[in-house]
């Protein structure tokens, strides 16, 4: 869907013109700001602009998102309380945290753009692990700003899809305290959780300290297969030319105590005691086998991270001057746990010749009549299953000044320095070569003992000979011979500091004229070293790389307000907002982002607004500067009509240029004065990037080589036989990368007795929806539609319309709340040609009760309990990480809060 230039124009004259389109859904609230008290020298942050007078209404749509909204259905962090929120595209699903190197982490997305291209502040400034929400102690959260449209002139490189800017409460007072306990209705995912936070006032008044933190521990759920949807799904050949989801898929070349793959004893395994049965494989699909007893990770793997994870504030508020005030801030956080990742597994690639030490006589005997000296085996090595121990730790101080001169003129200045660890240890992987030395084993001619054929000619080695032949064979002198430990230590760094001034010049007979001017500058720099095995390339299937790089940016910005027409009719308040940023990268050089934007009252509590924008992206320092990454995915591949299992390597590129995106908005904001808590709102969206920076996913590299593009066949290694063996998914600038939509909501607040004679308590309903009418990539051969494809976790699909609705009542003593979350039906992957891919429409309900006991000794008590996903609804088939659907069932969770 592609608008002119004149059809764009017309839509923001057509909201005078549309009182009937108040039938259609809502959208996003305009930014209120409240007007300061006389000599305030606090900043008012508005999330969208950063004009900061008191009446100022920006044009860019924002959702402003509460504390009490954040604690419904009690989410374990606030992206995952956001990404409830029809605009945001989960990364995982709501509750799980994914199982890679990136576990624990809780980023957000708008509009399904990608990660880096949603810009996340605390309080108006950048922080270190910029997109990782764990980072920050919900307890002491006031609220969330969310920017539904490019905000690059005003707050810089990331913000080409929005802002999400979270406010924190420095003027609490007294001391609060809360514990709760959650449990799935499969008994796992047990998790209890601690907070607390307090605050108090000193010196008469001037100053303020306000701490507080919070603990997790959640066991996460193990396996992936403990969840009968999810766990051992893929997509395997139908023998028809499609390809179908099926269940029960494990690998059709390996079994846990080896399977013999060729020669006259193929298609047997070995039992734990050395013996011979046959393996039943069930239906052979390529490198697959479905209802057979191929394993697969799925077997041992979590679905859901167990992770434990602490984030703690302190703020510090003083008034140095009746005119200046100084803010201090320190944060620190850790997230950690070990757990088992994925399986080295030998799917095919061993060779056991016949005088292999603890080869069965059986087996010896037999091969030997056939003349055969050799056979090929599979194994999947469940005894060194590999772990993951990993931590993260943040740890950022700021130090602010807010003041203000004259009689409208108010100014900040910042600088702030985080740091961020994330450290790495996954023992169990296989070396390379002492694999290869153990695995061909003899029987020493001098002890009659099993020993590594090297050992013939290197009586020196310290090869220790490895028994594969049956489940629990290998000793643990072995294990610890071939295996090693892959790790990494890595630190990344941000400095950034700034300063802008705002105020009120002059007046035009509409009204005063604000500007806003101001300078930034940032420096992100990230190290990382791995271990000497790593360096070596050591490990069969997986090893760290080292990294190291920086990038600075120095920038200039200037907003103005300027108030056109007032108190006339049809044009009650017109206003003109534009902004420049200029942003001058050591990597890419200058580049400009801009922004013009209008609002207009056209009768009291209607006011239309309509925004063009042009935003930029820089490379980030993963990017830019990453070596070498390893994963594995299934692949279906249109070139031999089957599916794979496969290496995927990706890894930064320095050539990257900046993309650039132009960002149009239009839509109106209607509170009728007549009825007072009732807001409705529409936007329409579009949102057009070049020169996208993105990985493209290892499905789409073959499905877009497939496609006739020669670069993504490059990307591509297949053996002699054709099968795919492994994909490179470097960072790369595809040409454009498109969505458009429309954003609504509607919202009613009042006392209930309003409704209800003498009906107690009060009622908040609020309804949020999100239609896309399209998402399309194009790499300059082939454009790819994602709208409706939205079951594959690591793709880019979006359903064409998610809505969330809920109903609040609270009463003096008790509250509920009701959510109803809506996923339209779509498709799990529109990339293949699946038979049953479809996925029907979706509804989960959540439940939340609370209860506020009688002061106890003076302190407030409430409890609590809340279901999400109340009625236990399963999610679609093979939704592994799924990024929509809730894949751990309902989740109760039960608490306390005390105040004092």
């Amino acid at each position: 869907m592609t608008l002119s230039r004149q059809t764009r124009r017309g839509l923001l004259l057509g909201c005078s013109l549309v009182p009937a389109i108040l039938a259609l859904q809502g959208a996003a609230l305009a930014q209120e700001v409240a007007k300061p008290e006389d000599n305030s020298v606090g900043e008012i942050v508005v999330t969208a602009s950063r004009i900061d007078r008191a009446d100022f209404q920006a044009p860019t749509p924002t959702v402003r998102v509460t504390a009490q909204d954040l604690s419904v259905g009690a989410r374990p962090n606030i992206a995952a309380a956001l990404n409830d929120l029809p605009q945001f595209r989960a990364t995982t699903s709501a509750q799980t945290t994914g199982t890679n190197t990136g576990a624990g982490n809780a980023p957000v997305d708008l509009r399904g753009l990608g990660i880096s291209r949603t810009l996340v502040l605390l309080d108006g400034r950048r922080f270190a692990g910029d997109n990782d929400l764990n980072l920050i102690p919900s307890v002491l959260t006031k609220g969330v700003d969310v920017v539904t449209g490019g905000a690059s002139a005003a707050w810089g490189s990331g913000a080409v899809a929005g802002v999400v800017n979270i406010s924190i409460d420095r003027a609490f007072t007294g001391l609060k305290m809360g514990v709760e306990r959650g449990e799935s209705s499969y008994n796992d995912a047990k998790q209890i959780r601690l907070e607390a936070a307090a605050g108090k006032s000193f010196a008469d008044g001037r100053g303020h300290f306000v701490i507080g933190g919070e603990y997790i521990d959640n066991d996460g759920v193990i396996p992936k297969d403990s969840r009968p949807n999810v766990g051992r799904w893929a997509t395997v050949s139908n023998g028809a030319g499609r390809f179908i989801l099926a269940p029960n898929v494990g690998f059709a070349n390996a079994a846990p105590g080896g399977l013999i793959l060729s020669g006259v004893l193929k298609g047997k395994t070995f039992n734990p005691d050395g013996t011979l049965r046959d393996f039943n494989y069930g239906t052979v699909v390529g490198t697959n086998t479905v209802g057979g007893e191929g394993p697969s990770n799925d077997d041992l793997s979590p679905l859901v991270t167990p992770q434990k994870h602490y984030a703690a504030m302190a703020s510090l508020t003083y008034d140095l001057t009746d005119k200046v005030k100084m803010t201090a801030e320190l944060r620190r956080s850790r997230m950690w746990n070990d757990y088992i990742w994925f399986g080295d597994h030998n799917r095919g690639n061993l060779t056991i010749k016949s005088d292999n030490a603890f080869l069965p006589a059986a087996v010896k005997s037999a091969m030997a009549a056939a003349g055969q000296t050799s056979f090929t085996m599979g194994r999947f090595n469940t005894e060194a299953y590999p772990t993951i121990d990993f931590e993260r730790v943040s740890t950022q101080g700021t130090i602010a000044f807010d003041g203000s001169f004259g009689d409208s003129w108010r100014w900040s200045a910042y600088y702030s320095h985080g740091e961020n660890e994330n450290n790495i240890d996954t023992p169990g992987f296989f070396l390379t070569q002492n694999y290869a030395n153990a695995v061909d084993s003899v029987i020493s001619p001098t002890t009659g003992q099993p020993i590594c054929r090297v050992a013939l000619t290197n009586a020196s080695t310290n090869c220790v000979p490895i028994n594969l032949f049956g489940q629990g064979a290998p000793s643990k002198a072995a294990l610890a011979y071939v295996t090693g430990t892959p790790s990494q230590r890595e630190t990344s760094k941000l400095d950034v500091g700034g300063f802008s001034l705002r105020g009120e010049p002059f007046s035009l007979p509409a009204g005063p004229v604000s500007i806003a001017v101001g300078a930034e500058a940032r420096k992100e720099s990230i190290n990382r070293t791995v271990g000497a095995l790593d360096a070596a390339k050591a490990f069969t299937t997986f090893s760290f790389s080292a990294m190291t790089g920086s990038y600075n940016v120095k920038e200039a910005f200037a907003e103005v307000l300027v108030p056109v027409i007032r108190d006339v009719p049809v044009f009650n308040k017109l206003e003109v907002n534009a902004a420049a940023r200029v942003s001058d990268y050591n990597t890419t050089g200058s580049i400009w982002s801009w922004k013009l934007g209008a609002t207009n009252e056209f009768f009291p509590g209607f006011r239309g607004r309509i925004t063009e924008s042009r935003d930029i992206r820089s490379a980030n320092l993963t990017e830019l500067f990453t070596t070498s990454t390893t994963g594995y995915n299934t692949i279906v591949d249109p070139k031999t009509n089957s599916s794979v299992y496969v290496l995927t390597n990706g890894g930064g590129n320095p050539n990257l240029t900046p993309e650039t995106a132009k960002t149009f908005t239009t839509g109106f904001v209607y509170s009728p004065p007549a009825l007072p808590g009732l807001n409705v709102s529409v936007d329409y969206f579009n949102i057009n990037i070049d020169n996208v920076i993105t990985t493209v996913a290892a499905q789409d590299i073959v499905t877009r080589c497939a496609n006739g593009n020669a670069d993504m066949c490059s990307r591509v290694t297949r053996d002699a036989s054709g099968t795919i063996t492994r994909i490179v998914s470097t960072y790369v600038n595809l040409a454009n990368y498109k969505t458009d939509g429309v954003d609504a909501e509607i919202s009613y607040a009042t006392d209930l007795d309003r409704l209800i004679a003498n009906a107690p308590g009060r009622i908040r309903a609020r309804w949020l929806m999100t239609w896309v009418n399209s998402l399309t990539t194009n790499d300059g051969v082939s454009k790819i539609e994602y709208v409706k494809s939205q079951g594959y976790s690591f793709g880019l699909g979006t359903p064409k319309s998610r809505m969330t609705g809920s109903l609040d009542w609270s009463g003096k003593v008790f509250s509920a709340n009701l959510r109803a979350r809506y996923i339209s039906p779509g498709n799990y992957n529109n990339t293949v040609d699946l038979v049953n891919g479809h996925i029907k429409a979706y509804t989960y309900v959540d439940l939340g009760v609370q209860a506020k006991l009688p002061p106890l000794a003076g302190h407030q008590i409430e409890l609590y309990a809340n279901a999400t996903n109340l009625f236990d609804k399963d999610p679609p088939v093979s939704s592994l990480y799924s990024p929509y659907y809730d894949v751990i069932g309902r989740y109760v969770t039960v608490g306390a809060r005390m105040r004092f």
